[in-house]
């Protein structure tokens, strides 16, 4: 197998990358790596202590490289077809601005605030602070949500008028977000709703989730 994606499959990040070699329809391998417990290998090769990293066998060695972005950035030139980065510069440059809101804002909130109190810590044999997700419930990601409805306006698609990184990367945190058993509320947010659900029902995501969700399932009920 010529590409391997180092990452624990439930990760947004490692998702996103996924997803983009699925729309590429390129085949790779997943290993899975627990990014709070990682082996000293995938250190090495991890500079920042995050997942997910590409490995290219088809390179000399050192053939590895770090950071969805990047990574991201280096699939689309190495499989250029079907394109994911909008061709307009303009229209490119805005979907790189989705997709740093959704690795910035978006992962902080999601991730720290509602991710990682009812999965990670159950995963951890922890027990999670539901305080701290109706906060971020209530008052973290509504002003986002906001934002989000007011961009997505009459469009289908973020950036470009079609599917890419955009929504990628925005899609890729509400799989989180569903994943703690929460929905967009359609009454308050009805473009963003509908385009999440688009989103999602797109066989690249759809895939993620059929495989994820038995997952997740497990460690809520617990």
């Amino acid at each position: 197998m010529a590409l391997i994606v180092y990452g624990g499959s439930v990760s947004p990040f490692v998702r996103k990358v996924r997803v983009v070699l699925t729309e590429k329809g390129v085949d790779y391998a997943l290993e899975q790596v627990n990014p709070f417990t990682p082996p000293p290998e995938f250190l090495a090769i991890s500079p920042l202590k995050r997942i997910p990293v590409l490995r290219d066998t088809d390179r000399p060695e050192p053939n590895t490289l770090p950071d969805s972005s990047i990574i991201c950035d280096y699939l689309e030139h190495k499989f250029p077809k079907p394109a994911i980065y909008p061709a307009d510069p303009f229209e490119r440059a805005k979907a790189l601005w989705y997709e740093e809101y959704a690795d910035s804002v978006m992962a902080q909130n999601i991730g720290s605030g509602l991710f990682f109190e009812r999965i990670v810590k159950k995963m951890m044999r922890g027990q999670p602070d539901e305080t701290v997700c109706q906060k971020t419930l209530t008052e973290k990601l509504p002003p986002l949500f906001d934002h989000l409805e007011k961009e997505i306006g009459s469009k289908e698609y973020l950036a470009g008028g079609t599917f890419s990184i955009a929504d990628i990367s925005i899609g890729t945190m509400f799989v989180n977000f569903v994943h703690c058993g929460e929905t967009v509320d359609a009454k308050r947010w009805p473009k963003l709703a509908a385009y999440v659900a688009r989103i999602h029902a797109r066989p690249s995501f759809k895939k993620m989730l059929d495989e994820e969700t038995p997952i997740v399932q497990r460690f809520r009920a617990a």
